[in-house]
């Protein structure tokens, strides 16, 4: 056997040139700093709140069709003209086509809305017209709120469900913190920074749970099979040697993800921006807590071989029997 392919006892198997990273030497500090980041973050929601956008405040959304090329300041300041304070304009895939979002006009009746608008928004030498406009009354924005915090909550139950079925209830315990601490830091530093909240960057929310868990189940079934077939080895090199495998996948992934999403950051324009910055900021978390909360929490709870061996019944141990 060459100096390359010589196996080491402390490789378990692996060839001695590929190193097994120690992620869990770190996991204490590691774990201590998720801490603070999710405490940080719960104090930021607690005391400065969400920035929210009309989706869950209520307010009106109008549709722009101008004639030539428009800038979205051009806009804004024109609405601001006619006394259509706090709008936000946002192009809607070309410079000739805008979504203008403001808060509910109280002064103004809901039959002269279309009218007032249209009136604004009309530049010089650049006509426009105003296919539709929506009101969304400040009840409906609560209720869709509301909802909206139930379907993440319903999202993490299920998520807890089917890693506890697929895999073990110490790594299913391990993914579901890993999620709440995913979203708590995303919305924590939208809180922090008082970005937009809306209804795009509650889609980004429930896009990182997804990414997250699917991290979590490469990790996790990693995990598994190499419980499975590595014997003498202590539970934390076994989890190290899982993560070192599924390393250069976990990299590759999330950097085709950050490719997609700086790409959608950049051309998208401002209807995609804090969707994307969202999905920027849970991909980062979501690798780091992959390693550092699901694999960690899990062997705090004294994940081993054990808990992945399948038991035989009685009545079938002769017959598993090797002689």
């Amino acid at each position: 056997m060459t100096e390359n392919t010589q196996l080491d006892s402390k490789q378990y198997g692996r060839p001695h040139d590929e190193r097994v990273i120690p992620f869990m030497k770190i996991a204490l500090p590691a774990a201590i700093f998720s801490i603070f980041l999710t405490v940080a973050s719960i104090f930021f929601i607690a005391t400065k709140g969400l920035n929210l956008g009309l989706d869950f405040t209520g307010g009106v959304s109008a549709e722009l069709n101008y004639t030539n090329p428009v800038q979205p300041s051009q806009v804004s300041d024109a609405l601001s003209k006619a006394g259509f304070n706090d709008a936000v304009v946002q192009t809607l895939g070309s410079e000739r086509d805008l979504m203008v979002r403001m808060p509910v006009q109280e002064d103004i009746e809901a039959e002269d809305l279309t009218k007032a608008i249209t009136t604004a928004v009309q530049l010089p030498d650049n006509a426009a017209q105003v296919p539709k406009v929506d009101v969304v009354g400040g009840q409906v924005g609560n209720e869709l709120y509301v909802r909206s915090a139930g379907a993440v909550a319903l999202a993490m139950i299920l998520m807890l469900v089917y890693v506890t079925i697929r895999f073990e209830f110490k790594l299913a315990m391990g993914a579901v913190l890993s999620l709440f601490h995913d979203i708590v830091v995303t919305v924590g530093i939208f809180a922090m920074m008082q970005w937009p909240f809306d209804l795009t960057v509650l889609a980004a929310v429930l896009a990182i749970i997804g990414f997250s868990l699917n991290d979590n189940i490469v990790v996790s079934d990693r995990i598994r099979e190499n419980f499975r077939k590595i014997r003498g080895a202590e539970p934390v090199e076994v989890v190290d040697i899982a993560l070192t495998e599924t390393l250069r996948r976990t990299i590759h992934t999330s950097a085709t993800l950050l490719l997609v999403v700086v790409a959608m950051m950049v051309l998208g324009g401002a209807g995609l921006k804090w969707f994307s910055i969202a999905m920027c900021i849970g991909v980062f978390v979501g690798t780091y807590s992959s390693i550092y909360i699901g694999t960690a929490f899990a062997l705090w709870r004294g994940l081993n071989r054990q808990d992945f061996i399948v038991q035989v019944k009685p009545e079938f141990e002769d017959e598993n029997e090797i002689p």
